[in-house]
Parts: C-alpha cells; structure tokens; sequence
C-alpha cells in the first residue's frame, strides 16, 4: 500500500493534491499541533475539507499533545484511519476503543527512538502500527534504517497489524523498508515532488512489491 502525504503538497491546492494521486491506496495527512512536534500543520476543519474532496482513504497522522482528547473528532468526521503517538497518549486503549467505535481503523505511532517492546502488548487493541523512520514534524528528511528492527520484531510476533512507515521513503528506501514487512508506505517528496505523482504512486507500488516478493 502506498500513502501520499500531503505534507509535501501545495497546501493552497489541496484538493488538487488529492486528484493527483488518484489510485494511491491512502491519503496521508499528518497534523501537527507546534507542541508535541516543532511544526504546525493542520487540524481537523482542513480534514474535514479534504473527505469531502477525495474518495480515497484518509490516514490521519495525530502528532499532537492530548489526543486522547481531539482523536475521536478525527474518526468522528469520517476518517480511515487514526494513528495517536504513544508518547503523547495518556490511555491508548481506551483511544482505540473509541476510534473504533466511531467508524475508524485504530492506529498507534512510536518515534524513532521509542522502543517497541514495551509497547507489544497494547498492539492487540490496535488496528496499525506506524513506525516512525525519521524525527516526526518535518518531511524531506533521511531515513534511518535502525528503525526497521522494529517492523521485524512486530512480524515476528505475529501481530496482527497492518505496519506503516512514515518517513524518507522513496525509489532507493523502499525495498529495504518491504524486505522488513513493512506493508503500508507514507511517502511525500517522493510522490508531490514528481512530475507525475500518479506515476510515482505506481512506480513506488511496484518496487514494494519487489521488494517484498525478494
């Protein structure tokens, strides 16, 4: 699966963002409250817009302070799916419950240096696990590798979750990123900084897919 995010789109064009990469399995957008991360982003009326204007999946990215008190609003509006850092998150599972139960797929992020194994046992209430492969607030940084460690311990415990990665994905990151098990690719620069984002959609796709065939 690959996830534009808009992060890296115009964002006086947003709507036009979204038909530019009609095909993509889902829309990232990633919202970013100044507090919690170093930058300020959107917030749910821009969400709100964006479902009115896109039948593709909206993967909602909450790096914020206190989701356990705007999440629920996210799902409420008709989002995907709903990702909560558990750094920021006083009660993940209650979260989920709730995220669930408006309508939306339950997701839990960890930063880069957030170790997972302390958090193995929250996954089961947890639709997706959104591993972080760069410092969350800016897009167009490197990735780092080390995180993948990560993706193989979920897989290797056999959790049932979809595993997303977020961060410094592009033609020479992903396969590596697919060999891991990833199975959900945000990606931003490599997609709105193409001539064709559609085109780099599929292309992309077609390279996880190798990837994780190898």
């Amino acid at each position: 699966m690959i996830a534009p995010s808009i992060l890296s789109a115009d964002f006086a064009r947003l709507a036009e963002a979204t038909e530019a990469v009609r095909g993509a399995d889902w829309l990232h957008v990633d919202v970013m409250d100044g507090h919690f991360v170093p930058n300020l982003t959107i917030g749910l009326p821009v969400v709100q817009a964006l479902l009115k204007a896109t039948d593709i999946p909206v993967d909602c990215h909450l790096m914020i302070d206190e989701p356990d008190r705007w999440a629920i609003g996210y799902a409420e509006a008709g989002a995907h799916n709903v990702t909560v850092h558990v750094e920021a998150a006083r009660e993940p599972v209650k979260i989920a419950d709730g995220l669930r139960a408006a309508g939306a797929k339950a997701g839990l992020s960890v930063k880069p240096g957030t170790p997972l194994e302390p958090y193995l046992d929250l996954l089961a209430h947890f639709d997706t696990l959104l591993v972080m492969s760069v410092e969350p607030g800016f897009g167009g940084q490197d990735f780092m590798p080390a995180v993948l460690d990560k993706v193989r311990l979920a897989k290797r415990r056999g959790l049932d979750v979809l595993v997303e990665i977020d961060g410094g994905i592009n033609a020479d990151t992903i396969e590596q990123a697919a060999q891991a098990g990833v199975d959900c690719f945000v990606a931003g620069s490599a997609v709105y900084g193409a001539d064709d984002p559609a085109a780099a959609v599929a292309a992309l796709r077609d390279q996880a897919r190798r990837g994780g065939a190898s």
